[in-house]
């Protein structure tokens, strides 16, 4: 499946967006190719899949400029390098404790010049800063993960819905 499946649901996108979208496809297969960080079988589908499923996000809040965003356990930069290049105006950190995905996350950021996100590679449980959301993908059991999350907010919230977790299943 195409990019073009991102741009019926979002049709809203700027140029620099597409650009953006339409560069993550032949990172991830470069990528993904020397290092396994979706399956294999599954690239064929990618942006239905992995971007387009990361983007639902969007459809539930919009964050506004200067929201201050975790995706922890991000493995390849799920969902956060999509709702990345979507809200080009919040800022996005990006943590997983697997040091290969954090490499390739940062190289798919750089080559697609995503500007709004910083990737390292740490235990969600030991990021010592707030933020308004922790989204995430499939990472564990939702009791385990808001235990190791639950209390990284800022109290203030100024989106549309309150501060929180936003988690996706995978």
């Amino acid at each position: 499946m195409s990019v073009d499946i991102l741009f019926t649901y979002f049709p809203e996108l700027s140029a620099k967006q597409k650009e953006q979208f339409e560069a993550l496809g032949p990172l991830y297969a470069d990528w993904n190719s020397k290092i396994n960080v979706i399956s294999r079988k599954d690239m064929a589908h990618f942006y239905m899949h992995h971007v387009l499923h990361s983007l639902a996000i969007a459809k539930v809040v919009r964050f506004k400029d200067f929201t201050e965003i975790m995706d922890a356990g991000t493995g390849g930069g799920f969902p956060g390098v999509p709702l990345a290049i979507m809200f080009p105006e919040a800022k996005f950190y990006l943590a997983d404790s697997i040091g290969k995905k954090i490499k390739v996350v940062n190289e798919i950021i750089h080559a697609a010049e995503i500007k709004n996100v910083e990737a390292e590679q740490i235990r969600m449980e030991q990021v010592d800063r707030t933020f308004d959301f922790i989204i995430s993908r499939a990472v564990t059991a939702l009791p385990d993960f808001v235990r190791w999350t639950g209390y990284k907010f800022h109290r203030k919230s100024f989106n549309t819905i309150p501060n929180g977790i936003l988690y996706l299943k995978g």
